[in-house]
């Protein structure tokens, strides 16, 4: 037999049904006024059962309910449609304070057509609202925040690139001034290794001084930097760039960059004594795994053995052989009448 069928009056059941549902529960005649409400509508918003049951909805508790966007939701969404999901509405409710309430709607039609009611789920998502509010607001802030440091950062770096270039004129002043050839050259030596740390610097600063640095556009951006900088007309040196596609970290790209900037300038002042019409050097950056290889090669005079295969030596070879050793990579050189190749390789590893 049918348990349905046992049970004698069909309201006791859907009452106990209505008032399982932990959340605020109206039923609705056709004419908007309550059939029936379950506990915690009543514990919610304070009302009472004999001031609810036979009520409009709009006169329930002195008209809390007298809400525009509850009476579109009613008079014409309701009408036109037999469900209505996630219908929200904030109000300021008597005796609860400002809430925001999220209403389910749904409206039950009968066989006999005589009449319809109307089915509402109050889901109280306040609290929600307030953290959701206060995440967007702390992210707000930490954007903010973020701006900030990267506008103070810009400025300590715009001071920075000033300072170097200071520091670079004193030095060319300084070497004009000496009269000893030794000393000039040491101090136009320096004045080069400041202007090659301005150099980067000033390309790493047009990235926008984010930590992950695209490889290939970084160093074609740096070495056509240099080539204007350092090819003349008269004496014309093609540089060109040949990266893998990929990103490195800041810290990597200064140390790279100052690589590059060392070895490509050695070339352009030592590999090609004379002009030449086809006198080239090209850089190149090959990733494989987390291994990695740069590459700096010309089709110079070259030399056979020593660091500086042009220049014999100095501040430069110092400076390379140290950024090497702290990328914990490892330099070969090749050179010879064809010209001169240098390769610096980073081993791949867990950690890189």
């Amino acid at each position: 037999m049918n348990k349905l069928a046992e049970v004698a009056d069909g309201r006791t059941l859907a009452k106990a049904i209505v008032n399982t549902i932990p959340e605020p529960f109206l039923v609705l005649d056709d004419d908007l006024r309550a059939l029936a409400a379950n506990r915690s509508f009543y514990d919610v918003f304070k009302v009472e059962p004999a001031r609810t049951i036979g009520t409009l909805l709009y006169a329930l508790g002195d008209g809390q309910w007298n809400i525009p966007a509850l009476r579109e939701l009613l008079e014409t969404i309701i009408p036109t449609r037999t469900v209505m999901d996630d219908f929200e509405v904030e109000h300021d409710f008597p005796g609860v304070g400002r809430r925001t309430m999220l209403l389910n709607g749904r409206k039950v039609l009968y066989d006999d057509e005589s009449a319809t009611t109307i089915l509402l789920a109050f889901r109280d998502i306040t609290e929600r609202r307030a953290v959701e509010l206060e995440r967007r607001a702390l992210l707000h802030r930490t954007e903010e925040l973020v701006r900030q440091q990267q506008t103070l950062l810009q400025e300590m770096e715009h001071r920075v690139l000033n300072s170097l270039q200071i520091i670079a004129s004193i030095l060319m002043l300084k070497a004009r001034a000496v009269t000893s050839d030794e000393t000039r050259h040491h101090l136009e030596d320096a004045h080069q290794r400041v202007m090659s740390v301005a150099a980067v610097q000033r390309h790493l600063h047009a990235f926008g001084a984010v930590d992950l640095i695209a490889v290939d556009a970084y160093l074609a951006k740096l070495c056509t930097g240099l080539a204007a900088s350092m090819v003349s007309e008269s004496h014309p040196i093609e540089i060109r760039v040949a990266a893998d596609p990929g990103e490195m970290n800041s810290e990597r790209a200064v140390s790279l960059g100052l690589i590059v900037t060392e070895l490509v300038i050695n070339a352009i002042k030592y590999a090609f004594p004379m002009p030449c019409g086809d006198a080239r050097v090209l850089i190149s950056y090959a990733v494989d795994g987390t291994s990695w290889t740069l590459g700096v090669a010309d089709n110079g005079i070259g030399k056979d053995g020593g660091m500086s295969p042009h220049s014999g030596g100095g501040l430069g070879t110092i400076i390379v052989q140290a950024l090497v050793r702290s990328l914990g990579a490892q330099m070969d050189i090749v050179s010879d009448t064809s010209g001169t190749a240098i390769s610096i390789t980073k081993p791949g590893s867990s950690s890189n």
